[in-house]
């Protein structure tokens, strides 16, 4: 009796050990419109910078703006009185200094609190912005512009705590000081 028990058992496990495996299909599928409604609402977003970058730029008839290859405008304000020009490239290290204002000109980080900074351009961790990262590219020592940058380029959704709200585009003061050239 208890070998016919056995192997009554045996049989049961046997027959259900050997099936093939169930496919577990997924209770909720997701269709990628959250990504979809985020990239419309950044086109928006971006869009409305953009006017109004635009209208600040020709209310400022002081100065000719240029728009970069980046997506950001910039001014020379000082230029640089040498005659060949050099401008940082990948692996230089560079020393400048900067300011953080919004649109309206006020200032929310000064020079004096970003203090003389040092970065290795392109090769560095720092926490600098795209936008400055990408704009002292376009310097040469010596030189300063005042750049704005759309959100984006700027602090973008996170902002600066206390200080900048979310997708507010800026303008900053940046001066090239020096470039050590990579050897």
């Amino acid at each position: 009796m208890m070998r016919t028990f056995i192997a009554y058992c045996s049989l049961i496990f046997l027959v259900t050990s050997c099936q093939n495996p169930q496919v577990r299909t997924p209770t909720k599928t997701s269709s990628g419109s959250f990504i979809e409604a985020s990239v419309a609402r950044n086109k928006l977003i971006y869009k409305q910078e953009k006017a109004t970058i635009e209208t600040l730029i020709k209310t400022d008839s002081l100065r000719d703006y240029i728009s970069s290859e980046s997506g950001f405008w910039y001014t020379i304000i000082q230029k640089d009185s040498a005659a060949s020009k050099q401008y940082p490239v990948v692996g230089d290290l560079i020393t400048f200094t900067y300011n953080v204002k919004n649109l309206a000109g006020n200032v929310i980080v000064s020079v004096l609190e970003n203090g003389i900074q040092t970065y290795k351009v392109d090769q560095s961790n720092q926490d600098l912005i795209s936008g400055i990262r990408d704009g002292v590219k376009l310097l040469s020592p010596g030189e300063k512009a005042t750049f704005i940058f759309p959100s984006y380029k700027a602090y973008g959704y996170y902002g600066i705590e206390k200080k900048l709200g979310t997708n507010q585009p800026i303008t900053s003061d940046i001066t090239l000081v020096s470039i050590n050239k990579n050897q």
